[in-house]
């Protein structure tokens, strides 16, 4: 491991030197390739889905069509397009003595990613960091070996064909070792990115000697107010939950003010008719009997709150008023995405202005919370720490700066 850490570190020394222009021809080139490569990465990715229960919730992460690979070609020509936030001065002033001191825009220098069953991670991670002039380490899942792989070939062949070190992007084996190799990188790796559930950013957390940015995990909120418009409602409720069950930003939880248990099976009917199995506090339970079909209808248990589902489930409790609506998302958030449902310009504000979360919404679903949603191109992750970067990574969150100040010879006292 040591070897190729070492290739990856002075092919990234490199990488600066090249134009934004060299470094997106890249990228642009290996969009080609994907559209080019559909029954590759299908045939690849039909490998690995044939390995996977499709029950399990991670069965559509792991998934290619070509309408998703269609989208990676896009986010791929989208970040070629973007602004270089390479040197981009930040700051600059003339000190009382007459130094000009600036602040300018630099790579890490080699970040290394750590995700699950997303290929599509492959292609995003590549992109972002060559653009803003970081080599890469990827280590991917066992589940998404042969995906990964084949995304990896391609990537090589688009590096080689625009004449840049092929040593920037480097696949590791999908091994327990390999983690452990990468977490431990000091010197090599100035940047590590867990992508993934829980347990995965708590390990890397709690075992890495690198640094390391929170990513990911997200037990995501909405909150359906006293003064909430009931159409909005089922809107925001309906595609926070359903559009994609398994991504971090899907609703896990919805909070009902008391008032409103009354429209609770016209806010839910059609998570009903697609067959989302609702976990209910008494008083919801209550509302909904009869209301809701009874085999989706379960009784919540004590942990069911702080549960990222990744499913077609969901809890749903009642909360007293706006104040309960926080203290049950300060308790079991992870400051990831949440929402309220409000037509009250009080309510938004108290909401906007408590929740703690790396994103929060006013009449808008979770499903927001995404990179390329923002205008980033693409995401690196979802940061749900508050040191450095927070929310969506893009070009700018994985860079850093460096002071550079010019004199005539000033000397210091």
């Amino acid at each position: 491991m040591i070897s190729i850490f070492s290739a990856v570190r002075a092919a990234s020394r490199r990488l600066p030197l090249l134009t934004d222009a060299e470094r997106s021809a890249a990228i642009l080139a290996l969009a080609d390739l994907v559209d080019a490569n559909h029954t590759l990465l299908l045939e690849a990715n039909a490998a690995d889905l044939a390995r996977m229960d499709p029950a399990n919730p991670l069965y559509d992460r792991l998934q290619l069509t070509d309408a998703r690979l269609d989208a990676i070609a896009s986010d791929l020509r989208h970040v070629a397009a973007l602004p270089c936030p390479l040197g981009e001065v930040m700051e600059e002033r003339t000190l009382p003595n007459g130094i000009l001191l600036r602040r300018v825009r630099v790579p890490f220098g080699v970040i290394g990613v750590i995700y699950e069953a997303r290929p599509n991670v492959t292609f995003d991670v590549f992109a972002l960091c060559l653009k803003s002039g970081n080599a890469c380490i990827l280590k991917g899942g066992k589940d998404a070996s042969a995906s990964n792989e084949a995304a990896i070939g391609l990537i090589h062949r688009a590096l080689a064909e625009t004449g840049i070190d092929p040593d920037v992007a480097v696949l590791l084996p999908s091994t327990h070792e390999a983690t452990a190799a990468l977490l431990n990188a000091v010197g090599y790796v100035d940047l590590c990115i867990p992508r993934g559930g829980r347990k995965l950013i708590d390990f890397v957390r709690d075992t890495a000697r690198v640094p390391v940015i929170e990513t990911g995990a997200g037990v995501v909120h909405a909150y359906f107010d006293r003064d909430g418009s009931l159409e909005i409602g089922k809107l925001v409720v309906d595609n926070a939950k359903t559009r994609r069950v398994s991504v971090c930003n899907a609703l896990d939880t919805l909070l009902v003010h008391r008032d409103r248990l009354g429209d609770l099976p016209e806010l839910c009917h059609v998570l009903g008719e697609k067959g989302v199995e609702i976990h209910a506090d008494p008083r919801a339970l209550a509302a909904l009997d009869g209301a809701y079909p009874a085999h989706l209808l379960v009784a919540a248990s004590e942990t069911d709150p702080e549960r990222e589902w990744m499913d077609m489930k969901m809890g749903l409790y009642t909360v007293d008023d706006i104040d309960g609506a926080i203290a049950h998302i300060d308790r079991y958030g992870s400051g990831h995405s949440e929402t309220i449902v409000s037509e009250s310009p009080e309510a938004q504000s108290l909401f906007t202005g408590r929740v703690d979360a790396a994103c929060v919404y006013v009449n808008l679903p979770t499903s927001f919370t995404d990179g390329g949603q923002f205008g980033l191109g693409a995401e690196i992750g979802i940061s749900t720490q508050k040191l450095g970067p927070r929310g969506p990574m893009g070009l700018r969150e994985i860079t850093t700066y460096r002071y550079i100040l010019t004199g005539h010879g000033q000397v210091r006292n």
